[in-house]
């Protein structure tokens, strides 16, 4: 199996990847403007998941480091899908040092609640304690 490696650096990710895959594949970013991503991007913690130096999954967190986060944009190009990727880069998501602790880590998700299960996601325990200014369609405006 060839080497995957994850890292956080975020000179290494690939930036038009990221784009391409967000605002043209994905379900919860589709139109979102390259300056608004890169904006994201510089104001987040950065997993990049490489196969062989190349970038093929991508998970972004933003957080206090201290108290909460939330999990945003996390992504294995389809082509590599099934083959446990999507596992190993939440793995070192969770583990990362300066996400240890925390008091909320939060996420949402359409159609993987399965995987997140796996790391201990769930349901919140209090719904009527959240709200939410939700825009789904902001970038096709």
């Amino acid at each position: 199996m060839p080497a995957f490696l994850i890292d956080t650096d975020p000179a290494r990710l690939d930036l038009d990847l990221v784009h391409r895959f967000l605002s043209e594949q994905s379900n919860w970013a589709r139109g979102i403007p390259r300056a608004t991503l890169a904006r994201a991007i510089a104001h987040s913690l950065c997993f990049g998941g490489y196969l062989e130096g190349t970038q093929i999954a991508f998970a972004r967190v933003v957080s206090d480091c201290a108290t909460f986060a939330y999990l945003a944009d996390v992504f294995v190009l389809p082509e590599h899908r099934g083959r446990g990727y999507a596992r190993r880069l939440l793995a070192s998501v969770m583990d990362h040092s300066e996400l240890q602790g925390l008091r909320r880590f939060s996420l949402a998700t359409s159609d993987a609640h399965g995987l997140y299960a796996g790391f201990g996601f769930a349901a919140p325990r209090r719904p009527q304690s959240l709200m939410e200014r939700y825009e789904p369609d902001i970038y096709q405006k």
